[in-house]
């Protein structure tokens, strides 16, 4: 399914998270230390929206903002990247767009996101409906946006539209505890939209929790590939696995790097490799692109602003190697 990005001239319609960023200045300061800050677009879905844009791809993102000054902050930064952000509705109703506090340091490192009444998980079918998905090349959510109605029904709503359409259909996972009523609840919802995903991203992390036990994700990741779906089982420093319907299994790893920080890679790896397929229509290469994006967003401060160019990328493949294998 991927293979139908190869040079495609459609944007991808990604759905989901948009917000304001806070990093406390200098890098490696504490925030409880902090004297000054500075912002920067974060959310997981604006930010592979980004990293798409960097490399010459066109996106769009569908989302909710509060009707306020972080409101109007997301929508400018959009613009900013370029980003069509013509979809993205202000919405009242107490709401206020999703603001995180993040530290540009990996020991001790602390992140606090603000969530209460998120205006993001405003966006109803009426925000989706009204899309024509075939103009697109593929759909991309993140599983924040499955948490709570309306949202989730929104999302289940899109991914049918556009499974419909014949358009890839891309999440991120992107599982979020304190966000869900509890593991149970987000298993069955996440599963719903499983049935609609031709691509799952994850870390060990989500598909445990996926398949019940941390210990058995790795099965689940495969078992979703027998479903005909592809699987990709991030491993942190070990790099990824990627299980494949023909019963491929493409092992990729790591480019070795001094992290600066540990937020921004998942985001930087799903934008680079979806980006290497429209760019090359190879999935090893594409793994490999993505996973050098994540390395270099990690050595870099902030989400959005530290995602690379390819002509960075480039420079930095010139100069690091990455491990790959087919099984």
């Amino acid at each position: 399914m991927l293979q139908r990005l190869h040079q495609t001239e459609r944007p991808f319609l990604v759905i989901g998270r948009g917000g304001m960023d806070l990093y406390p200045d200098p890098p490696g300061s504490r925030t409880e230390d902090a004297t000054s800050f500075f912002p920067a677009l974060g959310g997981s879905s604006a930010n592979i929206a980004v990293a798409l844009c960097k490399f010459g791809q066109q996106a769009k993102l569908v989302t909710c903002v509060s009707d306020d000054a972080i409101g109007r902050y997301v929508v400018n930064q959009l613009n900013h990247y370029g980003i069509d952000a013509s979809a993205v509705r202000p919405v009242q109703q107490g709401t206020r767009s999703s603001l995180a506090v993040v530290e540009s340091r990996v020991e001790n490192h602390q992140s606090v996101i603000y969530r209460n009444h998120a205006a993001d998980f405003q966006m109803d079918r009426s925000d989706v409906e009204g899309l024509d998905y075939r103009q697109y090349a593929a759909l991309v959510v993140t599983g924040t946006c499955l948490t709570q109605d309306p949202s989730q029904t929104a999302t289940l709503s899109a991914l049918r539209q556009a499974k419909a359409a014949g358009i890839p259909t891309v999440m991120d996972l992107d599982y979020r505890p304190y966000s869900w009523q509890s593991p149970d609840h987000a298993r069955q919802v996440y599963h719903l939209a499983l049935e609609m995903l031709d691509v799952i991203v994850g870390n060990d992390d989500e598909f445990g929790q996926m398949a019940g036990g941390y210990d058995q994700g790795p099965d689940y990741a495969a078992q979703l590939a027998t479903q005909g779906k592809i699987a990709i089982f991030k491993r942190g420093s070990e790099g990824s696995t990627t299980y494949l319907p023909n019963g491929q299994q493409i092992d990729t790893g790591v480019a070795q790097v001094t992290p600066l920080k540990p937020t921004g890679a998942g985001d930087s790896f799903l934008g680079g490799l979806l980006a290497g397929m429209c760019r090359h229509g190879d999935l090893p290469q594409a793994l490999k692109q993505g996973s050098a994006c994540a390395a270099m967003v990690v050595t870099r401060v902030a989400c959005a602003p530290a995602m690379p160019d390819l002509t960075e990328l480039e420079h930095f493949l010139s100069k690091h190697s990455i491990a790959q294998s087919t099984s």
